[in-house]
């Protein structure tokens, strides 16, 4: 049986092709997102690794406890506390790190890198071992910086260029002195890194005098553990912490790899999907090769071959396929592997040199997913082969299902595809985050019961098609019995492209309907003209407002300032806003009271109110970061939203009680309205600054449109591997068909059918079946985005379904495509066939 199963594979390789290559597809991006994820996580690791080669030991200060009416506040790193710390037996040096966000603008006044990752912190010294000198000399005094050598090379800058450059909001033009390398890990993911004399950064990042850090080297002999030791033993009175430099860089390395998990789980995700549909397509092969050799696997029965050694040379045969075709997604993997890590850099994203990652695990997934998906795909058909009759299987070619068999299945299809709906239904009624588990639950029974009853479900939606069918005359009623003919092999073709369809149109629907709910929020809430804040989201020095304020044309603004303050016996956070002010330049909706913020009078947002148990009226006291207390009473409860939210009162009453007082934005009205004279004035006002954005609610809406949009493409881009898979499926289903039907097509041409009509009709046949299952896909996408929808509108009152009927025919489109495409070759095959030759053949 072991000869008899290989024989079978060699005899049919072309008919086994489209199997390979539909496995192989699935393995390859499997292997792919795990040899890319592995070699980006390495040589993350590696270049961390490094950043720390000049750290034995870290000095933080601790986390402040919280104290009960008082907010802790953190110990400062002083001078006294590095000179002691570089006194310690078996320390060789200690030097004082200055950090913070730091904007750098290129020479066309554009921010380098991305917000976030840029950032400035001090130069120790003349010569500082973290960071080696290309070229040049160290900075010193507040009118000198030393750069990246990386973003010297991509910003064009050379020493002795001045630079623009800001810290807190004012911009600074400070001449490059010097040009260094780094390993630091936001240069290597594209960022910028700005470097002053100590002196000059704590000045600006407002740590005059302190550190963030301390970083002590161990002397020669003494390890990172006895160094620790010392340090902890000389500072024990201190409320400092030590760290070793081994352990910042395992902590490091166990952070990268957790950001690389959640890529990898997201990738894998998708390469489960393009398996999941090729599943359906090597069942449906297997099952038409049964079908094919069902003589032939009687004639084994007849001289005495059992069930059991039937099925297994079916299995066998689907071994040597998942084998062969899981060594070729493997090599196809690595290249897919080497290709996302070029197409990453060619993004804009810098990632650290280093070698492509192969792992052990990484060639036993793919091997182990390639031969054991095929294995259970092949099992059901081979199983079924062993079961029919060795006497009926040789008196007819094909053993037709019987009746009870697909009452069977359509009676648990529709048990399925009950128990799915209403598992949705009732988790639209649910409360966010309690409706997510019940929601995927029954999506997945809806999918299973849908495919399970889609044979019966082809009948009637390709009747419908019958009108359409009749303009081509013969061969479009050819075309349409042909898809009936066979529902199951039909239903398995069509549900490999419906789950496409089905994730692809569930997500635009999803996508749309929440750009629309947030543009309604923005207009809703928002009455300003225009929303200030800094590029990375960090806070804005209170100057910005303050030169906003005096700006020509300004007719109102206010900062929104937040703050730790204890109320209840609980921390929460307050917004500082400008009282007088704040009403015109918000939209809120007032359930009780009156909108007034002033003195001791504050506005709560309904969820604050309702966990308080406050309304109009209620009075409360809040202990601010100072210890200082005050009774504050609420004017009124406002609904919120995503974009404001929480307890506002006036900064005349907040800012007494902070030392070092932020704005996370300011809001602004202008005489003038929106327009490009009225921005340009007010970006002008604060000196041009790359770090600080100045927006409308259109571009506020702009940008998170552009987020949904590239999440889009990005999901669109790894959905296109299982229609990929899915049109291999619609290739391989039709040219087994011609196979199958060789005699058939050959009596057509015989009484008159050309070779144009026999190509028209493989044609339709695939249109018919690409179209049913996009009709079923679209029709399932949209019921998932709209329940999905309905879970979220639960959290965002402005939640609204919006179906983009436009995309919804583009992806009928896209499925007609599919089948137009899919027919090529085994249409040019059939218009091919002899037809004395196809008559003769069994």
């Amino acid at each position: 049986m072991f000869r008899t199963a290989l024989r079978n594979v060699l005899a049919h390789k072309a008919r086994l092709l489209m199997t390979v290559l539909a496995v192989m597809l699935g393995v390859a991006f499997v292997s792919g997102t795990l040899v890319f994820t592995n070699t980006l996580s390495n040589a993350l690791q590696n270049s961390s690794a490094k950043g720390f080669d000049q750290v034995d030991v870290a000095v933080t200060a601790k986390t402040p406890k919280d104290t009960g009416d008082r907010i802790g506040r953190a110990p400062e790193l002083t001078e006294d506390l590095r000179g002691r710390s570089a006194e310690v037996p078996g320390a060789a040096s200690a030097v004082g790190v200055v950090t913070g966000f730091t904007a750098l603008a290129d020479k066309d006044g554009k921010l380098v890198g991305g917000g976030f990752q840029s950032q400035g912190g001090n130069y120790w010294g003349t010569e500082d071992p973290r960071y080696p000198l290309q070229e040049g000399s160290a900075p010193h005094g507040a009118n000198e910086v030393a750069i990246d050598s990386e973003t010297a090379r991509r910003a064009g800058y050379e020493v002795g260029d001045t630079v623009r450059l800001s810290v807190d909001g004012p911009v600074l033009t400070p001449k490059i002195t010097g040009i260094f390398t780094t390993d630091d890990g936001n240069v290597t993911a594209g960022g910028s890194l700005a470097l002053f004399d100590t002196a000059t950064a704590q000045q600006l990042f407002g740590k005059t005098g302190t550190y963030d850090e301390i970083d002590v080297k161990a002397a020669a002999g003494t390890s990172q553990a006895a160094l620790k030791a010392a340090l902890d033993k000389a500072l024990a009175e201190d409320l400092v912490e030590t760290t070793t430099g081994r352990r910042l860089a395992d902590d490091q390395a166990e952070t990268i790899a957790s950001s690389m998990s959640g890529l990898k789980q997201v990738l894998l995700v998708f390469a489960g999907i393009a398996l999941f549909v090729g599943t359906f397509i090597i069942a449906n092969t297997f099952t038409m090769l049964v079908a094919q050799r069902t003589k032939e696997l009687a004639l084994l029965r007849a001289v005495g071959a059992s069930r059991r050694q039937v099925t297994r040379s079916v299995l066998i045969e689907a071994f040597a396929v998942g084998a062969v075709a899981g060594v070729a997604g493997l090599v196809a993997g690595i290249g897919i592997g080497a290709g996302l890590r070029s197409l990453v850099g060619t993004l804009g994203a810098t990632i650290p040199d280093g070698p492509l990652v192969v792992s052990p695990g990484t060639v036993a997934a793919a091997l182990l997913v390639g031969v054991v998906i095929t294995m259970l795909a092949a099992w059901l058909p081979g199983r079924r082969a062993a079961k029919i009759p060795p006497v009926a299987a040789m008196s007819s070619l094909h053993a037709t299902a019987s009746t009870k068999s697909m009452v069977l299945r359509n009676t648990l299809g529709a048990l399925f595809s009950a128990a799915g709906v209403a598992v949705v239904l009732v988790a639209t009624t649910m409360d966010g985050s309690d409706g997510q588990a019940p929601m995927g639950l029954g999506a997945v029974l809806l999918i299973i019961g849908v495919f399970v009853l889609t044979p019966l479900l082809s009948r009637p939606l390709i009747a419908a098609a019958a009108p359409a069918l009749r303009v081509f005359g013969v061969s479009g009623k050819l075309a349409r019995q042909n898809s009936v003919r066979n529902p199951r092999r039909t239903a398995a073709t069509a549900s490999a492209l419906m789950i496409g369809l089905t994730l692809i149109t569930g997500m635009t629907v999803m996508a749309g309907s929440l750009q629309t709910s947030i543009d309604k929020m923005a207009s809703a809430a928002i009455e300003a003209d225009y929303v200030v804040s800094m590029a990375n989201g960090n806070a804005l020095s209170p100057d910005v407002e303050k030169k906003l304020s005096s700006t020509a044309g300004v007719t109102a603004s206010s900062p929104l300032r937040n703050a730790p303050a204890r109320i209840d016996g609980k921390t929460e956070y307050v917004t500082g806003v400008t009282g007088s002010a704040i009403g015109e330049l918000t939209d809120l909706t007032v359930d009780d009271g009156s909108f007034e913020v002033g003195g001791a009078r504050v506005v709560v947002d309904g969820d604050t109110a309702a966990s308080h148990g406050w309304k109009a009226g209620s009075a409360f006291t809040v202990t601010y970061e100072d210890g200082q207390k005050q009774r504050l009473t609420v004017a009124g409860v406002y609904q919120g939203n995503q974009m404001i939210r929480g307890i506002m009162l006036d900064n005349t009453a907040l800012a007494p009680h902070q030392d070092d007082p932020a704005d996370m934005q300011v809001m602004v009205k202008t005489s003038g309205g929106v327009s490009d004279a009225t921005q340009d004035e007010l970006e002008k006002a604060l000196g041009s600054n790359p770090a600080i954005r100045v927006q409308s609610k259109q571009d506020l809406s702009d940008q998170i449109a552009q987020m949904f949009t590239l999440m889009l493409n990005m999901l669109y881009g790894l959905l296109a591997m299982a229609v990929i898979v899915a049109v291999l499926g619609v290739i391989n289903t039709l040219a087994m068909s011609v196979f199958e039907r060789s005699q058939e097509i050959g009596m057509l041409r015989a009484i008159g059918l050309d070779r144009r009509a026999v190509k028209r009709m493989v044609r339709l046949e695939s249109l018919v079946i690409s179209l049913f299952g996009g009709v079923l896909g679209i029709g399932l996408g949209v019921f998932f985005g709209w329940a999905a929808g309905e879970l979220l509108g639960t959290r965002m009152a402005t939640y609204e379904l919006v179906v983009p009927w436009g995309r919804m025919a583009l992806f009928l489109v896209l499925a007609a495509g599919v089948g137009v495409l899919a027919a090529l070759w085994p249409a040019r095959r059939a218009a091919r066939l002899n037809m004395l030759a196809a008559i003769k053949s069994e």
